[in-house]
């Protein structure tokens, strides 16, 4: 492989520590400015679209590119029969960059205990030790891109009926980390979570798309405000830190399933966050963007289950329908003067004019009995001109 001559990989090194150190002063700025409500709620536009993301990454790509909808690095486009179109200019993202060091310590023994030589030394030994950088590299949004169609992924369809709120609901509940129940609230609620009985509960006769926001805003309490995780923390949240979590975490995951948000305010976050330092304020986000990750992540499992075992009892029904025998009572023959089969293939002339019901019964025997009970029939019913029939099992 000839080396390219011009590439210096001390210069190199001294760009992307530069780039480094650029962007993360953009993610410090990033973060005290997106608190102001109209950044605010498109840094989670951008969550609800890259929940797998970083929300250093959510930032970066907000800042760059904020209608982005899909992206992916040049070779991940690549690799779905997309490229990406001349010209074009990467959002820059930061990516891991894994690698290991060698440490030198103590040699334990089973119960934690420096092993010693016969000169009473420890006993050194090397060890590896796997550590996480971080580096630039660019990423493209799909409309960056040219090539082979993408396919669309089903769950984004689910606001799209009642069927869908019914599937996206179910699986909430399913996914809930308490009970979740319906029952009249007086004081207005739209719902709430009973702390002591540990449940949630909905306000009875909301529209379906209230209810899926109501039962994510209280999930999020249930997952962050819940008597162990509250214990867990050095400072305790305020009333309206958890209230402000829990709106923006139900905003961005009914952004992700296409449910209609324009009713969501976030003008008081301005005010809520004023005063707080940087890495205060980066913590509220990352709790945020986590809580709506995992819910999102455990969701999309849910309806991919829920609509598998759909499908299958689908197509078990139609196979019964296609291979059962229809039931003799609900055989009806449709002209006067048929004969009607009793018990035990035995039969009786009718002279009604009423379509005549078969009873089950009739069609259970042997084929050669049936015909002989058939022509004894026959023979009886001749001066009421009785017709008769062959029924197979």
């Amino acid at each position: 492989m000839v080396k390219n001559p011009k590439y210096d990989p001390k210069e190199a090194a001294e760009n992307r520590k530069a780039e480094l150190k650029d962007i993360t002063e953009k993610l410090e700025q990033g973060v005290k400015d997106v608190f102001e409500s109209d950044n605010y709620k498109k840094l989670l536009d951008t969550m609800a679209k890259f929940p797998r993301y970083s929300i250093n990454n959510n930032i970066l790509i907000m800042l760059q590119k904020p209608d982005a909808s899909l992206v992916q690095s040049y070779t991940g486009w690549k690799k779905m029969g997309r490229f990406v179109k001349k010209g074009e200019k990467g959002i820059r993202i930061l990516a891991p960059a894994p690698y290991k060091i060698e440490k030198e310590q103590d040699k334990l023994d089973g119960n934690g205990k420096a092993i010693l030589d016969k000169d009473g030394e420890a006993v050194k030994e090397k060890i590896e030790i796997n550590l996480t950088a971080f580096k630039p590299c660019s990423t493209f949004d799909i409309s960056q891109t040219e090539g082979e169609p993408i396919p669309t992924i089903g769950i984004s369809e689910l606001s799209g009926s009642v069927d869908g709120y019914e599937t996206l609901f179910e699986a909430l509940k399913q996914v809930s980390p308490v009970p979740v129940g319906f029952e009249d609230i007086k004081s207005g609620a739209k719902g709430y979570f009973h702390l002591e009985d540990n449940r949630i509960a909905i306000n009875k006769g909301m529209s379906q798309v209230q209810n899926v926001k109501t039962l994510i805003h209280e999930m999020t309490h249930a997952m962050l405000d819940n008597k162990d995780a509250q214990a867990a923390l050095d400072q305790k949240s305020t009333k309206n830190e958890k209230e402000a979590t829990a709106e923006s975490v139900a905003y961005t995951v009914c952004k992700h399933y296409g449910i209609d948000t324009s009713d969501y305010s976030f003008g008081y976050v301005a005010t809520w966050s004023k005063g707080k330092e940087l890495p205060e304020l980066k913590a509220c986000l990352n709790k945020i963007r986590d809580t709506a990750s995992k819910i999102i992540t455990s969701v999309d499992e849910k309806v991919e289950e829920l609509t598998a075992g759909k499908a299958v009892q689908t197509q078990a029904n139609e196979k019964d329908a296609a291979t059962k025998e229809p039931a003799a009572e609900e055989i009806v023959a449709d002209r006067p003067g048929y004969i009607k089969l009793t018990e035990p293939y035995r039969l009786e002339p009718d002279s009604s004019d009423k379509p005549i019901k078969l009873h089950k019964s009739s069609v259970v025997g042997k084929i050669k009995k049936l015909k002989d009970d058939i022509t004894k029939a026959s023979d009886n019913a001749t001066n009421k001109n009785v017709k008769t029939e062959e029924f197979c099992h």
